[in-house]
């Protein structure tokens, strides 16, 4: 089948590779003359796991093509998927500005029926927008579709070839049988195609990460109200999660989520529910929730060092809002480095994926290390970020020899307190003494 995939961001660029994987031809448009250059030379643009040897094999078996002529695509496709970026805008609403001229411009390309696909996420009645804008474009016949994407960066690939369950919205019959054919090789071991209606589609999706995102911040309320009681977050999340109606995912405490799905898609739905004069209380405590944990964490710090922080050398651990990604929109390292950096602090950084991001953010304000150790050379402390596998399991003594003062801020509860004062390290954590 022919594809194109309008957008080569983290999602457009897996969507468009997985489909090629599975035979179709698939071509990705991007206005990023740049990026699409990297692209053709095999440059990747976002840090994967599994998405370059795809991407490489498929573009050699000339499956998988790149471009920026949104006019041929169009002409050349059958399925058209939307995956350009939704940020959040001044309001907190999600700006459609890159969803509208798209829209339009596939509607002046069509030469003939076609199938437009919203796989951006979208507010509620988006996809509605999308076909009456194509529809002042063109006089040919076509159908538009929601199918949003539930993939988890720095597992994408996996998420998509073997999913959970794939969500396609469509009011016509028709069209929502072409998507199930479409993802038939992806679920063949029985998990469903979910038919329904375009709109409830789109609201599922928020309603995941909104639900994901209230997890995270409960628990985060939960760890600090046991900080002031005596308490221990980590046993209580284990008590937690051995419950079968709540389940493991999503518990676990630490300075609050980030990239680029969580917060824009949290605010967003408040948003809507303004628009509806319905307040999301619930979702409104989560976002403030999310906001104040990066500060607490902050806090912490100050008060070690007494508010003083002029002369002291901070390292910091992970940079990337997970693990297993480059990715670092509205990661809760910008808003430490950030506060520290305004209290006049010295701060030297690693993540094993993030630093050219890094590096563009801020430039020549922090220092970024070669490896996690050199943070440390002469450091006051060390907080730990982002939960990366080559953190969990260092060389303590080194890291004790390394630093002027043996002081770690665990903001991801990766270390054994006792363990860690034992070894003569000054240790804070997220919800346990």
């Amino acid at each position: 089948m022919n594809i194109g995939v309008i957008g080569t961001g983290y999602v457009g660029l897996v969507v468009g590779a997985c489909f090629a994987e599975s035979g179709n031809d698939v071509v990705c448009v991007d206005n990023n003359a740049e990026k699409i250059a990297k692209l053709k030379k095999g440059i990747i643009p976002i840090y994967e796991p599994g998405l370059p040897e795809i991407i490489e094999r498929n573009a050699r078996e000339e499956r998988l093509t790149f471009s920026t002529d949104l006019d041929a695509a169009v002409k050349k496709s059958f399925i058209i998927f939307i995956a350009v970026g939704t940020p959040t805008s001044s309001t907190g609403a999600a700006d459609l500005t890159a969803i509208r001229e798209v829209a339009a411009g596939i509607g002046r390309a069509m030469d003939r029926y076609k199938v437009i696909v919203t796989k951006s996420t979208v507010p509620v009645g988006t996809t509605d927008q999308i076909r009456e804008i194509i529809k002042k474009e063109t006089k040919h016949h076509f159908d538009v579709v929601s199918n949003p994407e539930f993939l988890k960066q720095g597992a994408a690939v996996e998420d998509f070839m073997k999913p959970d369950r794939v969500v396609v919205g469509a009011d016509q019959v028709h069209a929502g049988e072409i998507l199930r054919d479409l993802y038939a090789p992806f679920v063949r071991t029985g998990r469903p195609v979910m038919l329904m209606d375009i709109r409830t589609a789109e609201m599922l999706k928020y309603a995941a990460n909104a639900f994901l995102a209230a997890r995270i911040s409960f628990m985060n309320e939960i760890a600090n109200l046991c900080e002031h009681v005596g308490a221990n977050i980590e046993l209580i999340r284990n008590g937690l999660a051995s419950d079968e109606r709540i389940g493991p995912a999503f518990l676990f405490a630490g300075v609050g989520f980030g990239g680029s799905c969580f917060p824009k898609d949290t605010l967003a739905l408040i948003h809507t529910g303004r628009e509806h004069e319905y307040p999301m209380k619930i979702l409104e405590a989560v976002s403030d929730v999310n906001t104040n944990q990066s500060l607490r964490f902050i806090g912490k710090v100050r008060t070690h060092f007494g508010g003083k922080l002029s002369d002291k050398r901070i390292g910091v651990w992970g940079l990337a809002f997970k693990p297993r990604t480059n990715d670092m929109r509205d990661a809760p390292s910008l808003k430490i480095i950030e506060s520290l950096l305004s209290d006049g602090a010295t701060i030297t950084a690693y993540d094993p994926e993030a630093m050219e991001e890094a590096k563009r953010v801020f430039g020549n304000r922090i220092q970024l290390a070669t490896n996690n150790y050199a943070c440390l050379e002469g450091a006051d402390a060390l907080l730990l970020v982002t939960e990366w596998q080559t953190f969990r399991n260092p060389n303590f003594d080194r890291m004790k020899s390394m630093m002027r003062q043996p002081v770690v801020f665990d903001g991801r509860n990766i270390y054994d307190p006792v363990q860690m004062r034992q070894l003569g390290f000054t240790y804070y954590g997220v919800g346990r003494i």
